[in-house]
């Protein structure tokens, strides 16, 4: 078939460069978020992103496409005033000031941050009148949705623009990008040269001028609301990270580079294995190595030296490293591009740190020349790449679309190995991840194997969201030998985004035994973490034969029974939330034994309205209560994820920590104590220490999680339970065992570990809600036993959640697991919000 295409992927035929030194000046690993940190983030900050959707960007009209930008007032403490860079406030005007230059910049807003400040996309390319334009989109729209066709289309080859997307300054304490990109689009806007006309004859390059406006201005690696947003490209819970991904939906960038970071030298990948097994790697690999070799060479013809300037030469973990930099996790920016359609994406750090301690303690001078560098390397990654899109544009549209026809009938990913990818060196089996994708999945319809209808609608929607094509049936059908109801949605593997469907949905592999070190979070779930029940249709002999319609949006799940007393189960967070609504209108709520809301009658107009809203079911009941549930107000020392979940599941909270409880804390405001980071019984004085006593000792409850959780337990002398920590880097998905009741009641057979513990010598009273799983419970991620113990097989059967109430009358739960872990596990979330109701005062 390939020999008949007119676009038909080429092998790469770059040579590998010179080996840099040894010497990696701030480190060979992308910096780390910080840990054990309180949040502190304001309530206003955070948004319910339980079912949160971006806006597409616009699509009509021709380029330029000119917008007026609002000028934000100045702000002399944007810390990047003081690196000599450019501060946020002045970015819109330069930007207007650019688009007046000529008729090659246009810039729209793509969106607010968390904290409310404009995200800037700036498109750069040859004028194109509106026809033109929709010319453009609907060859994209080939690309992707017909590929076959789009490898035979003549115009593709002839006139499609190939896509660059410059992604800058995501850490927003990593500011270069965004000086370099205004620098880059300036001078494509003022060039006269021919080489330049060409280059945006036959692209069109897209730089996202800054991702991270928040953390600019305050210099912080997180946004307004604390989450690294460069972790955030599976949940999306952040307004930044959908923006960015409507952008690569919209725009189907076939070339990306996301700058930021300091590594010295500089680091440009491709990465270290493990690799994603969800990609066309040799496609990918093939360019992004490739441009990389590109990219090194610019950098490094820059001239900075060791001796003179501190630089040392560039490095490309994938052929300078073993392990430690991977590109496993769908997480960061450039590993979830290449499941909307870019054959090359690279993180490109920056050699110099400006950011942290030398923020503080350097002076002026020093940080700028450092920025200034930073900056310069900045812009050669930025134009090596274009001059690699131009150069090769036919290859890689080619290879866009090899990808996107790969998924589309189902064909086998291509391992890499000297022979798929030539011109690549030191290719060997430990490169090698595929898969095998399921022919479908299938999740359930309401009633009928769905353990979560409103559960069941967040997957969907959030799967739509992605691009991911998903079908509802109209009716009863059958795949092999298993019957599914109308109304289930079905996910046909076979489909240009297959890669990303599966990265979702998948259960995920145990790479415990390929690597020694991971550099971040190594297995998630949306199938098993999201509270839906989903099925894997592995294969379907004959072929997928049902009636459905494509699905734009989930279809409604709200319910209210007609009459009598209704009952609310509590399995979800969207039900945790209308739980709380009741209780703030002051309806009187009471609890069931197994944890359930039992509603009164009266109430059932207000359940309607918030039926409608969150889609969640009030069945009717006649089960009897056993306690009233009151509005809970949470004192909480907590992670920013953790912070935000609460937040979404209506719990109105009171950030606190060690020193803000030194400072003098009112325990009359809160019912009940959630900590889990930044806050240690032992450095409390000795005011604070008894107002948390007393507050103990009257009842108020305490909920922890991790290791802060149980040393605050055992410090105040609570409950009798022995926290064992597991391996400190393990991670991933894991296998569990509900005892059911007030706090598991509902709850999904897996749940999320980072740095797991699990809990032993358990006191009289203490009751199991949770243990790990019987044999090894892990299911997908890392989780290796240390030389002391602490694997996955030490915790199986383990206590993971424990709870307890003391002789003076506190309620304790103690989470061993991270249901909440950067808002991620959805479907776990209620344990947290169950234990909270269950401790409060």
């Amino acid at each position: 078939m390939a020999s008949a295409l007119l676009l038909s992927p080429v092998p790469a035929t770059a040579q590998p460069g010179p080996r840099p030194g040894a010497g990696d000046g701030d480190g060979a690993h992308r910096e780390r978020a910080a840990q054990g940190q309180a949040a502190r983030t304001p309530a206003g900050a955070a948004a319910n992103a339980l079912d949160a959707r971006t806006p597409g960007l616009r699509r009509d009209g021709g380029y330029p496409r000119r917008t007026e930008l609002t000028v934000p007032a100045p702000n002399p403490a944007d810390k990047s005033i003081k690196l000599g860079l450019t501060p946020y406030h002045s970015i819109a005007p330069k930007l207007n000031a650019l688009q007046k230059l000529g008729n090659r910049v246009s810039v729209e807003v793509a969106g607010k941050s968390a904290g409310g400040h404009q995200l800037y996309l700036v498109t750069v390319t040859a004028p194109e009148s509106s026809g033109a334009t929709r010319e453009q989109e609907r060859m994209r729209e080939l690309i992707e949705n017909a590929p076959a066709r789009a490898a035979k289309d003549r115009r593709i080859k002839a006139a499609y623009k190939a896509p660059v997307l410059i992604n800058n300054n995501i850490h927003g304490n990593e500011w270069e990008g965004t000086d370099a990109a205004l620098g880059l689009i300036e001078k494509l806007a003022k060039a006269k040269d021919r080489k330049t006309a060409d280059l945006l004859a036959k692209t069109r390059i897209y730089l996202n001028v800054t991702a991270n406006p928040d953390g600019r201005i305050a210099g912080t690696r997180a946004n307004a609301n604390g989450f690294d947003l460069n972790r955030d490209f599976i949940t999306a819970t952040q307004p930044e990270a959908r923006a960015i991904r409507q952008i690569a939906i919209a725009k189907q960038p076939a070339v990306m580079i996301d700058l930021h970071g300091y590594v010295n030298g500089t680091l440009i990948e491709p990465t270290t294995p493990p690799h994603g097994e969800n990609y066309e790697y040799d496609l990918f690999l093939k360019n992004s190595y490739a441009n990389a070799l590109g990219m090194e060479k610019a950098v490094n013809g820059l001239g900075y030296t060791p001796a003179k300037d501190g630089v040392d030469p560039a490095v490309i973990p994938f052929r300078d490293q073993e392990e430690g930099w991977d590109d496993w996790p769908p997480i960061f920016t450039p590993q979830y591009m290449p499941f909307q359609g870019a054959v090359a994406a690279h993180t490109i750090e920056f050699p110099m740190q400006v950011n942290n301690q030398a923020y503080e303690t350097l002076p002026v001078t020093e940080l700028r020349r450092r920025s200034a560098i930073n900056t310069d390397i900045a812009g050669a990654a930025m134009r090596a790449t274009l001059n690699y899109t131009a150069d090769h544009r036919s290859s890689v549209l080619a290879d866009q679309i090899e990808t996107f026809r790969r998924g589309a009938v189902g064909a086998a990913q291509v391992e890499v190995s000297e022979k798929t990818v030539p011109g690549v060196p030191g290719v060997g089996p430990e490169d090698v991840y595929t898969t095998n994708f399921p022919r479908a999945y299938v999740i359930p319809a309401a009633g009928r194997g769905q353990r979560s209808a409103t559960a069941a609608a967040r997957l969907v929607n959030h799967l739509v969201a992605n691009d991911v094509r998903v079908e509802r049936a109209r009716a009863n059908f059958r795949i092999g030998k298993r019957s599914y109801a109308a109304g289930s949605y079905v996910v046909d593997m076979r489909q240009p985004k297959r890669g990303l469907a599966n990265v979702m949905l998948a259960e995920g592999r145990d790479i415990s035994a390929d690597v020694s070190t991971m550099y971040d979070i190594s297995g998630w779930s949306l199938g098993l973490l999201w509270g839906a029940s989903v099925e894997k249709v592995q294969k379907a002999p004959g072929g997928l034969h049902f009636s459905g319609r494509t699905v734009q949006t989930a279809s409604p799940t709200g319910y209210v029974a007609p009459r009598g007393a209704l009952r609310l189960r509590l399995d979800d967070p969207k039900e945790i939330k209308a739980l709380n609504s009741l209780l703030a209108d002051g309806v009187k709520v009471r609890r069931a034994a197994d944890g359930s809301a039992l509603v009164p009658s009266s109430a059932r107009k207000r359940a309607t309205a918030l039926a409608s809203r969150l889609g969640v079911a009030f069945h009717a009941t006649k089960t009897k209560s056993v306690a009233p549930l009151h509005r809970t107000r949470v004192a909480a020392a907590v992670s920013p994820g953790e912070l935000f979940a609460l937040r979404e599941m209506g719990f109105e909270v009171l950030p606190v920590s060690t020193a803000a409880l030194n400072a003098g804390f009112d325990w009359a405001k809160a019912d009940v104590l959630f900590a889990s980071a930044g806050l240690e019984y032992g450095k409390l004085n000795p005011a604070a220490r008894g107002a948390l006593n007393a507050f103990l000792a009257g009842g108020g409850g305490l909920v922890g999680r991790g290791a802060a959780g149980a040393a605050l337990n055992a410090d105040a002398k609570l409950l009798a339970a022995k926290p064992v920590q597991g391996n400190g880097d393990a991670n991933g998905v894991v296998k569990v065992v509900n005892a059911g009741g007030p706090v598991t009641g509902g709850a999904p057979g897996h749940t999320f570990v980072y740095s797991p513990l699990w809990f032993t010598d358990l006191g009289p009273g203490v009751r199991v809600e949770q243990s790990y799983g019987a044999g090894n419970p892990l299911v997908s991620g890392h989780w290796r036993t240390a030389a002391g113990g602490g694997g996955p097989k030490d915790a199986a059967g383990r206590a993971a959640v424990v709870s307890g109430t003391t002789a003076g009358g506190a309620d304790v739960v103690l989470f061993g697991t991270e249901p909440l872990f950067r808002a991620h596990p959805k479907g776990a979330y209620a344990q947290v919000g169950r234990a909270l109701l269950k401790s409060a005062r």
